[in-house]
């Protein structure tokens, strides 16, 4: 109650009780007090009521912007988690991209006929100088159906390590029947298996790979549209790549066997066994092998006769190549450039260790270079120089002398279709001193193609497939060259020194 309405108590009770006495008065007025006191006592614990009231309001408010807090905490989370999820289920899938099968091949197939709509010769090594290993353009010039088929199988395991496994067919034909089983040569050219980023590895093995089986060596290298390459190791052995010395310095260790003879007479067949080291230092490349084929000089063919009593029962093979990210560091593009050296066994330096008949005293030496580009304007232009000298190859006081000069161009004309030109020259100096009756020739031979090209993109990359080709070749030679053989090319019934033109039609394709 207000101090106003006690007043007015008071003075409606004095003015009725007038008989009260003072102390009635008094005593009215101690009561009256200790009302007071409690009706502030009552306001006090009232305004305590209101600020607590106030502070609880507040406390609730607080309460419920945590919770919004919380709860846009909670839905940030579950976001940020979505997305670790959805990039984790991008890495596992872009992972298991890598494991599984798969398919990868090579073909080449066409038809070639001479002026006369008949049979004719052809193919990178129907000059005398083939048999050494001297190729000439291949454009135009391939009357083969050669494809292979490779399966492969990768996986990743949970502790970083990969595997791969991976077979290989291979079949060529010079027929142009559709059923060819009596003449195939269809054959398991590649089975081997790698391991990789084995945890246990550290240090320089820490990222290579280890392998074994029937392979093609992983860094061969050729060059393509003489259809040659410039060096092929091969065979059945093991070996470890990509050991690491430093961020711009690797190496290669293998070992590999290969077999001369006849596979019918496997009791008197020498083995070759070939030690190669590969060495990378940036774009420089260092090769050396050593071989031993022990008894080589008592193998005897399938009728028990000693096929060559003084050939070789080892050899060295070195190479020393420049692998440039330009064309030749003029301007953009790619170029490959190798000197190579063999002796004795190492003779034989393009396809190393294959050939069993070489000399102890043998001498090789080969030069190989290449290079691709773009001129501008829709033209692109790829030369090529392949040569080689070798000296007491087969017979002592002998010697091969080739040089092959090669040039294709490539002009666009639409997103489909190129013009493609091919010409060739090589000259031949062969002093074989009557060994396999063949005999001394020196000469030059010239071959000119042209191959309207039809591709499903990027024409005018040397390296795209697959083509479909229309083509017409120019060739002659020295008349000389047909002395050569009676049993080569050059000079056969039908095919001599004069001039020769070939038709055709070809595909060629990889994936």
């Amino acid at each position: 109650m207000k101090k106003s309405i006690l007043a007015i108590s008071i003075g409606l009770l004095i003015g009725s009780q007038t008989a009260f006495a003072d102390t009635d008065l008094t005593s009215i007025e101690a009561r009256l007090a200790a009302m007071e006191q409690r009706l502030q006592a009552a306001e006090h614990r009232a305004d305590i009521a209101e600020h607590r009231a106030e502070a609880a309001e507040q406390q609730v408010k607080n309460l419920a912007a945590s919770q919004q807090k919380t709860q846009a905490t909670v839905v940030q989370a579950q976001a940020v988690a979505q997305q670790t999820e959805q990039r984790t289920a991008r890495l596992e899938e872009k992972n298991n991209a890598s494991d599984g099968f798969e398919f990868h091949g090579y073909a080449r197939s066409g038809l070639l006929m001479n002026d006369s709509a008949a049979k004719t010769q052809g193919g990178p090594t129907f000059t005398p100088a083939g048999e050494t290993g001297g190729h000439v353009g291949r454009l135009g010039n391939e009357p083969d159906t050669y494809l292979e088929m490779n399966l492969e199988h990768k996986q990743t395991l949970a502790n970083g390590a990969t595997t791969r496994f991976k077979v290989m067919l291979a079949d060529g034909q010079r027929t142009y029947n559709d059923w060819t089983a009596s003449s195939s040569d269809l054959n398991v050219r590649q089975a081997f298996t790698e391991l990789g980023h084995l945890p246990t590895f550290t240090g320089a093995f820490k990222n290579s790979t280890v392998w074994a089986g029937k392979r093609f060596d992983r860094d061969n290298f050729d060059i393509h549209w003489i259809d040659s390459d410039v060096v092929f190791l091969a065979g059945t052995g093991a070996g470890i790549y990509d050991m690491a010395w430093s961020d711009n310095a690797r190496s290669n260790f293998s070992l590999y066997g290969r077999t001369f003879g006849d596979i019918e007479n496997s009791e008197n067949t020498a083995q070759n066994y070939i030690l190669t080291l590969n060495n990378y230092i940036g774009p420089v490349q260092l090769m050396v092998s050593g071989m031993r084929a022990k008894d080589n000089n008592e193998r005897r063919d399938i009728d028990d006769n000693l096929v060559k009593k003084d050939a070789a029962n080892t050899g060295v093979h070195a190479l020393l190549g420049l692998h440039n990210d330009s064309f030749y560091g003029l301007r953009d593009g790619t170029s490959k450039t190798a000197l190579l050296y063999g002796h004795g066994l190492g003779a034989e330096v393009k396809t190393v260790g294959a050939d069993g008949a070489l000399l102890p005293e043998a001498n090789t030496w080969r030069l190989a270079s290449y290079g691709m580009t773009s001129l501008g304007d829709g033209w692109h232009i790829a030369p090529a120089v392949l040569a080689q000298t070798s000296k007491d190859r087969y017979v002592k006081g002998d010697s091969y002398q080739w040089a092959t000069l090669n040039l294709r161009f490539i002009q666009e004309f639409t997103q489909n279709f190129e013009m493609q030109y091919e010409t060739t020259y090589q000259y031949m100096d062969l002093r074989p001193q009557g060994y396999n009756s063949r005999n001394a020739v020196s000469g030059n031979f010239y071959k000119l193609t042209v191959a309207p090209t039809l591709k499903a993109s990027d024409v005018g990359e040397f390296l795209k497939r697959p083509e479909l080709r229309l083509f017409a070749t120019w060739m002659d030679w020295d008349h000389r060259l047909d002395n050569y053989s009676s049993s080569d090319s050059f000079g056969s019934n039908g095919f001599t020194a004069g001039g020769e033109w070939n038709f055709g039609v070809q595909m060629e394709t990889w994936f």
